[in-house]
């Protein structure tokens, strides 16, 4: 990956919307070159896909809240239970395998505290396998980007 290929990266992480004319306009190519760079971008796997970001409070998910959570055991059939488990929830949407004090980072975004509650209850600490989740509620959001960080050097 050269200079362009990072910029066309960083082009498309600001709108991916932008047309091939106008991200050649930017990196200073024709745009078959650029086209050509972004196909092989997303055939390499460095693109995985392209999606519209949603304003959480207006789609009615305003409250966000990270669970922590342990598992009663460390063996690959009860990893693979959670992780089958947790794939069935839209309320999850990340989910980070981690070291440290916990096994699990949840990223949960629902209506209200009603409808965390409901989630934890009747959902998420149904499963047999959980020791124990332990709640953050985000008060206030300062940062939050999909964007990566492409040019490191």
């Amino acid at each position: 990956m050269d200079a362009t290929d990072q910029r066309i990266l960083q082009l498309l992480q600001e709108n991916a919307k932008w047309t091939s004319k106008e991200l050649a306009s930017r990196v200073g190519l024709s745009i078959t070159p650029t086209y050509e760079r972004i196909r092989k971008l997303e055939q390499l796997g460095i693109i995985k896909g392209y999606v519209a970001l949603l304003d959480a409070d207006k789609v009615g998910l305003p409250l966000m809240a990270y669970c922590h959570v342990s598992l009663k055991e460390h063996v690959r059939d009860l990893l693979e239970a959670f992780r089958d488990s947790i794939m069935k929830f839209p309320e999850i949407v990340e989910c980070h395998h981690v070291a440290g004090n916990y096994d699990f980072l949840l990223k949960v975004m629902v209506k209200d505290m009603h409808h965390y509650q409901d989630f934890i209850v009747n959902k998420l600490a149904s499963s047999v396998m959980i020791s124990q989740v332990h709640t953050s509620f985000v008060i206030n959001t300062l940062k939050q980007t999909t964007a990566l960080p492409v040019d490191l050097e």
